[in-house]
């Protein structure tokens, strides 16, 4: 009797996996998860009683999260993967449209998803906004306090620019926590868990792509 071939098979053959995400970018994926959360339990920690000497692990995971995001940023640009996260004006409308269609419990109209579905795109673009704010204002605070780098320099904003930047710091921190917590709850639900399997082992069933994606703007890609 055959085995039975679909999507949560533990053990695929060679010709039954397609590559989605490379060794760099799936270390990427967790040293950045690993930078997010070392910085959020140093920042919360603190304010929430438990006393320990927070500073200094928080401003190197900012600067380790500094780095692999501008390693990040480079790969992307020159192995041009800016492609699969463009979001299209018609590519929502679609995405609307059957998302409006099976709220109306109508699942007959289906669009099937590029490498990446709209929500992650724009989830993508989100996070990257926040990131940014944080690590642009987490470098400008990192001036005013001592590291085997340099001195500290109380004097180089105004204080009323000082305070813009420790909220603009605070409101980051704040957005980054709410979209973690989406971030974990997409990935645990059941029809999500092949993306959270492929950021573990690099690739997706041949079922998962031909059900899910749209071969002719996400082409396979040799693993």
């Amino acid at each position: 009797m055959q085995p039975k071939s679909d999507s949560h098979q533990s053990i695929a053959t060679e010709s039954d996996r397609v590559m989605r995400h490379r060794l760099i970018d799936r270390l990427f994926h967790w040293i950045t998860a690993a930078c997010m959360l070392v910085l959020l339990a140093t920042a919360l920690f603190p304010i929430f009683g438990l006393k320990f000497n927070w500073l200094a692990p928080h401003w190197i995971a900012g600067l380790f999260l500094t780095a692999a995001v501008l390693l990040h940023a480079v790969r992307a640009i020159t192995t041009l993967q800016l492609q699969h996260m463009s979001v299209g004006f018609g590519e929502m409308l679609a995405s609307a449209s059957t998302e409006l269609s099976n709220l109306r419990g109508d699942h007959s109209k289906t669009v099937k998803m590029r490498k990446y579905s709209v929500a992650q795109k724009l989830f993508h673009l989100g996070m990257s906004a926040v990131v940014v704010v944080a690590i642009g204002t987490g470098l400008v605070m990192m001036i005013g306090i001592d590291t085997p780098f340099w001195e500290r320099d109380a004097f180089f904003i105004s204080e009323r620019a000082r305070g813009f930047v420790f909220v603009a710091h605070d409101i980051a921190t704040l957005l980054s926590i709410s979209m973690i917590i989406i971030h974990i709850y997409f990935a645990v639900r059941p029809e999500k868990l092949y993306f959270t399997r492929s950021m573990i082992n690099g690739w997706i069933s041949r079922s998962d792509y031909e059900k899910n994606h749209d071969p002719l703007h996400w082409q396979e890609e040799d693993g």
